[in-house]
């Protein structure tokens, strides 16, 4: 678990998952204000939560998953 929230910034490292689902994006450590503003736009991801749930991503993930 601590391998895990060490990919999130300083602010949100050790905070419980519960949390994290409604971090930003931005919380995400290399995720800036930009790329989290272009999520938005794109594909309406606001938090961590959007991101692990939006259909596109998943597909993609099943995707190389299969090709593996």
């Amino acid at each position: 678990m601590a391998e895990l929230t060490a990919q999130f910034d300083k602010e949100w490292s050790g905070k419980e998952m519960s949390e994290l689902v409604d971090a930003p994006v931005s919380a995400l450590k290399g995720v800036s204000e930009s790329d989290a503003q272009k999520l938005k736009e794109a594909f309406n991801i606001k938090t961590i939560g959007d991101l692990g749930t939006n259909k596109y991503f998943l597909w993609a993930q099943a995707v190389v998953k299969l090709a593996e």
